[in-house]
């Protein structure tokens, strides 16, 4: 028999407690655990004026964006519009079921001010990395390093030539950060090139073709991880060149050691951080192990020797070719000073013409030239100790650890939905780069540690 259709019958009492709806293994409830804002106020007290009416408690405010990041929602109109409705997302902003959604425009009001004024988006990643270091996430030992590109909010079809033809007389916010950021290692000074390039409504965004596809503007998000779980122990926001990457590696080491007092014993990283000056800084300055590919170019197309086929004697400082002749720095001694390092960072030693002229290999090590010359960088024992590691076991492992970072900036794009900025300049790509990053945290605890577990071991 059919049965009747209902309808909603209002009552006037309801007997509803918002605890008992959210389920027990709802990814909020597990990160609520680790969501510590008891410092919120007091750290933003100084930022509050001391009259006029109360603002929106700014814990709310943060809680709906942690929300919004965790959960991919990348509109803060939307964000608005699903903690309405959603009983978790009320739960976990403690909104209950009457309590008041603010405006959207509270978010951008706050960003743009007080967040920005007490870097309170850098507390709050801060926060992540220690709860993780207390509940044992963080062995400390090894660390990874990369960057990956993300979209910028520019029109890649608007562009000017040059920075002189922006639009001055009407220049917005993310105009001025980009005048503000030039001296910038991370951004305008990484590089003496200029970009092909410049959008006027973004110009501190790279004009960058990394890909393979079309071009794009873009910045880069820079991730320091640890290897034992992969917990983002810093991230950096620079422009989209590799030179860029190298300064934001040394920051984040720095910042982490001074932030955290962890000093990693090796760093794993891809090519593009193998160049031998920052070889030499990781060795010499830092004491940390380079598990890096060593960035050569040596290697030549036309069948001739390579400097590798060169074999260098340490104590006496020469290199000896493969006929058996010697390669100096000097054939002679030369009473007038030089400097200690030639401007470069490159030592010559060549060879006697004298040597060559008689040599039966000089088809096969310089044709076109009366000598051979080998370059060698002031920076080589580094170089070598990179290419030893590479030989190791370790590094076989260190290796495969280091694609845990890519996997991380994979997560940010297609699960937390990061693929493009929503705000402008280096300041709002700052501001996505450090909530994007405390959520993976925060997602990263609520998996390995489950509700009443005690603390992982060290």
């Amino acid at each position: 028999m059919m049965g009747d259709r209902t309808k909603i019958q209002e009552e006037l009492f309801y007997e509803f407690r918002l605890e008992d709806h959210v389920p027990a293994g709802h990814l909020l409830r597990s990160i609520d655990r680790f969501v510590d804002l008891d410092g919120l106020r007091e750290h933003l007290r100084p930022f509050y004026s001391g009259t006029g009416r109360p603002s929106i408690d700014p814990e709310l405010i943060i809680r709906m964006l942690i929300v919004g990041y965790v959960m991919g929602i990348r509109s803060e109109r939307r964000l608005c519009e699903e903690v309405h409705l959603n009983l978790a997302y009320r739960w976990f902003c403690g909104l209950g079921l009457n309590g008041p959604v603010p405006d959207h425009s509270t978010f951008s009001k706050n960003r743009h001010g007080r967040f920005r004024e007490s870097d309170l988006l850098r507390q709050m990643f801060e926060m992540t990395v220690r709860q993780c270091i207390a509940k044992g996430l963080v062995g400390g030992e090894g660390f990874a390093v990369d960057a990956s590109t993300i979209k910028a909010d520019a029109n890649r079809q608007r562009s000017v030539p040059s920075p002189d033809k922006l639009p001055i007389e009407a220049a917005h916010r993310a105009v001025r950060e980009y005048f503000s950021v030039l001296d910038d290692a991370a951004f305008g000074s990484a590089t003496p090139v200029q970009p092909k390039y410049i959008s006027p409504v973004d110009p501190a965004a790279r004009w960058n073709a990394a890909s393979g596809g079309l071009a794009y503007y873009a910045y880069c998000t820079n991730y320091l991880i640890d290897l034992k779980s992969a917990v983002i122990m810093d991230v950096e926001t620079t422009t989209a060149i590799r030179q860029a990457e190298v300064t934001a590696q040394r920051r984040m080491i720095e910042r982490t050691q001074e932030t955290f007092g962890i000093w990693p014993e090796k760093l794993a990283a891809d090519t593009a951080y193998g160049s031998a000056e920052n070889l030499a800084w990781l060795v010499h300055e830092r004491g940390i192990e380079p598990h890096i590919p060593v960035f050569d170019k040596s290697a030549r197309q036309d069948g001739t020797f390579e400097r590798r086929d060169f074999t260098y004697d340490h104590v006496h400082d020469l290199y000896v070719c493969p006929g058996g002749q010697e390669l100096k720095q000097q054939w002679r001694k030369i009473n007038s000073d030089r400097p200690n390092a030639p401007p470069d960072n490159l030592l010559r030693y060549r060879s006697s013409k004298l040597a060559c002229d008689v040599c039966t290999l000089k088809p096969k090590c310089c044709p076109d030239q009366p000598s051979r010359k080998v370059l060698r960088s002031v920076h080589e024992g580094a170089r070598d100790l990179a290419r030893d590691i590479a030989l190791t076991d370790a590094y076989i492992v260190s290796r495969r650890e280091r694609k845990k970072v890519e996997m991380l900036f994979a997560h940010l794009k297609r699960i937390l939905k990061i693929d493009r900025l929503r705000l402008r300049g280096p300041n709002g790509a700052r501001d996505e780069f450090h909530l994007a990053a405390a959520a993976q945290n925060l997602r990263k605890m609520a998996k390995l540690i489950p509700p009443g577990a005690p603390a992982l071991s060290t």
